[in-house]
């Protein structure tokens, strides 16, 4: 009787040494899961390093450009610009809500 008690004890033990091990291993799955944050260093339209101050919001996205000159060039055709910059990787800011409602 004994035996059996020691046997349903280890059994019982290893069981919670593993479901301990798989609640562990779950974050860690998680946090692959995440996406990385690519943030927007190369201006679309031109390919130099962007200003901040010089951006478009469009599609509840904002974009920033190298120069005063590359904003016109996206505003004839937003979607392929940003299109491009996602497929890159890029992960666009979102256009602050304080300025969404200026429209």
């Amino acid at each position: 009787m004994k035996r059996i008690a020691v046997v349903a004890s280890a059994v019982l033990m290893l069981m919670g040494i593993g479901m301990a091990g798989a609640q562990e291993a779950q974050p860690v799955a998680k946090a692959a899961e995440a996406p990385a944050v690519k943030k927007q260093t190369a201006c679309p339209v031109m390919g130099g390093q962007v200003n901040t101050n010089i951006y478009v919001d469009a599609n509840g996205k904002r974009v920033y450009f190298c120069c005063n000159g590359c904003p016109a060039e996206f505003k004839k055709n937003p979607a392929k610009y940003i299109a491009k910059l996602e497929k890159d990787g890029v992960t666009l800011d979102k256009t602050p809500a304080a300025d969404q409602t200026k429209k």
